[in-house]
């Protein structure tokens, strides 16, 4: 009766055994997709509200303003039957700080915040950046994807499993350091660049060549001065030349006005007489049909001659 027992205990614990093993199997390697999502038997999926995702993008931005060093990914996987029974090995304790500082020193010794990103083969610079507990470095957003993609969650480089993710800004800080380097580099050679640009403008050099060059330049900065204080300025001259020619052409029109004899009204009556005998009736100027009035106007006719009177002004 005791055998019997025993061999029914013994059946027990070995169909116990291997259903424990195919949870296993089936969580870790065949859907671990599912395992990872936290999907499984008797689990039920809430989805998070918008205010608690708000919330959470809100911690997450105050903690990388302040720049504080955080470990993602709080909760602990759950175990399978088969690790809380000791048929496999279960997942690792989850590291302490002091832990987590021997990562870090060991990933900085291996300057893998200096080397670009080993998923993207991107530099870090300020995009946020991982720390793995395998202290291997990563952007954020590139362990995400491969995760998502991979459907497992293994260091891409080493391939441990069940690792943990810490936020981290040691390339951040270093790509600033690398800026701040730069930009006082570009200043020092900016004001050493300048003051040798003086020196040499101030100071003649020894060597033949040099100075024969030194005194090119001096002479022509000489002779750009000399041109600039001797500009003349053309508009200015011409237009003092129009107002010189009007002033001569008024001089003139005086002179030949107060020289020029008047005719008598007998001598205008028969230069009249004469134009209308000729029967010139257009204009030798504009070529157009004259006015019959302007026949009368003394002032507008030359002897022999007839025109319109602002042609004849303008003239």
């Amino acid at each position: 009766m005791a055998t019997r027992r025993e061999v029914v205990s013994m059946n027990n614990r070995l169909s116990l055994t291997s259903a424990a093993l195919q949870d296993h199997i089936t969580k870790k390697l065949l859907l671990p997709s599912v395992y990872l999502s936290g999907y499984g038997h008797g689990l039920k999926c809430r989805r998070k509200s918008s205010s608690e995702i708000k919330n959470h993008q809100f911690d997450i931005g105050q903690e990388l303003d302040t720049e504080r060093e955080y470990v993602l990914d709080l909760s602990q996987t759950p175990l399978t039957l088969a690790e809380r029974m000791g048929l496999v090995v279960g997942p690792h304790e989850r590291l302490t700080e002091e832990q987590w500082s021997l990562v870090k020193v060991r990933s900085v010794q291996q300057g893998e915040s200096a080397h670009p990103c080993a998923i993207c083969k991107e530099e870090f610079q300020l995009k946020p950046q991982v720390l793995l507990s395998c202290s291997h470095v990563f952007h954020r957003a590139c362990v995400q994807s491969f995760e998502k993609f991979s459907k497992q969650k293994c260091c891409p480089v080493c391939r441990k499993q069940q690792y943990e993710t810490r936020v981290i800004h040691d390339a951040a800080n270093l790509f600033r350091h690398q800026c701040a380097i730069r930009i006082q580099s570009w200043w020092r050679g900016y004001t050493i660049r300048k003051g040798y640009t003086n020196i040499k403008k101030t100071r003649c050099p020894t060597e033949k060549l040099l100075r024969r060059r030194f005194l090119e330049e001096k002479l022509q900065e000489l002779n750009d001065s000399f041109v600039q204080y001797c500009h003349t300025d053309t508009e200015a001259f011409l237009t003092d030349i129009d107002h010189s020619l009007s002033s001569s052409r008024q001089v003139f029109k005086e002179l030949e006005r107060r020289h020029t004899p008047e005719l008598q009204e007998d001598e205008w009556n028969r230069i009249q007489n004469q134009v209308i005998q000729r029967g010139v009736w257009d204009c030798p100027i504009c070529l157009t049909a004259l006015d019959t009035s302007s026949l009368t106007d003394r002032d507008a006719a030359r002897p022999r001659s007839v025109y319109h009177k602002k042609l004849f002004q303008v003239k």
